[in-house]
């Protein structure tokens, strides 16, 4: 593909304005398009708002074209999904619970019934997702921290369009990311690997194999991970990395059973990094 002549809609919507979507939210905005956050208060907005002004002066701040105000000016936070009636492009980034996807589903296709949907999950059936509404669905599954993040993993569906497909193509690309391509199957190609390894050195903390550090720095150092698989549990979350074990667990059986040690701490309340303590301590 040339990624010369490859172009984002030229309005995107984003449902949900947590860490994924105001990181989907500037990507669009980098590259040039229209984007409206909706999320369900003004105090959400209000911490959207900050954490995407932040992003946009990061990037002008390493010479990105334009100014802060040109860039502002092409976004708009709202707390009504009816906004999103002209945008041929809805991205929705709610947190990983069937019950709440297929919730902002139906409220896209209310209000945006030509629009594509496109779903952020990192492990749900894009295909079960899609069932709910008569839109063209597909998932592009982008990666924290989006800004700095080069992949997206392009979820086909079983409805999913051959035509939507190479259209999410051209979007990745013009977002200067690499898209992979991948069949709708459970935790996709990613997700499932990087669970599989992630539940592992969960499971060898619990059984005293090494410390945290020391199984980070093994796989950093040893294999070239970019950071280490329990410091990367931090960041996702450890409620978060538990409900997709869970998930993966009930679609493809008992390999990726969550170690009892991670089911402790996320009872604790140690979450990772938004709590302040998980495999390491960030207070």
């Amino acid at each position: 593909m040339n990624e010369a002549h490859a172009s984002v809609p030229p309005a995107v919507g984003v449902l949900g304005g947590g860490r994924m979507g105001t990181g989907i939210a500037h990507a669009f905005l980098a590259a040039g398009a229209h984007v409206t956050v909706v999320d369900i208060n003004d105090a959400a907005l209000a911490a959207a708002r900050g954490r995407i002004e932040k992003a946009i002066q990061g990037s002008l701040d390493r010479g990105a074209e334009g100014t802060f105000a040109t860039w502002a000016s092409r976004l708009t936070l709202s707390t009504d999904t009816a906004d999103f009636a002209a945008t041929p492009l809805v991205v929705e980034a709610v947190p990983e619970s069937l019950e709440l996807k297929n919730s902002a589903f139906a409220s896209i296709a209310a209000a945006a019934p030509a629009a594509v949907i496109a779903t952020n999950t990192s492990s749900l059936s894009v295909s079960d997702l899609a069932q709910c509404v008569d839109n063209d669905v597909i998932g592009l599954h982008f990666f924290n921290p989006v800004p700095s993040s080069l992949l997206v993993e392009v979820v086909v569906a079983q409805s999913t369009p051959p035509e939507l497909v190479d259209k999410a193509k051209q979007w990745v690309a013009a977002l200067g990311k690499t898209a992979v391509v991948v069949r709708d199957s459970p935790g996709f190609a990613s997700s499932r690997l990087g669970v599989a390894i992630a539940l592992e050195a969960i499971r060898m903390v619990e059984e005293g194999v090494a410390s945290p550090r020391d199984i980070d720095n093994a796989m950093v150092l040893g294999y070239k991970f970019p950071i280490g698989p329990l410091e990367l549990t931090d960041i996702v979350g450890l409620d978060v990395r538990l409900g997709i074990a869970e998930y993966l667990e009930s679609q493809l059986g008992e390999r990726f059973s969550p170690p009892q040690l991670l089911r402790d701490k996320v009872a604790r309340g140690e979450l990772g990094r938004k709590s302040g303590a998980g495999f390491y301590d960030y207070s």
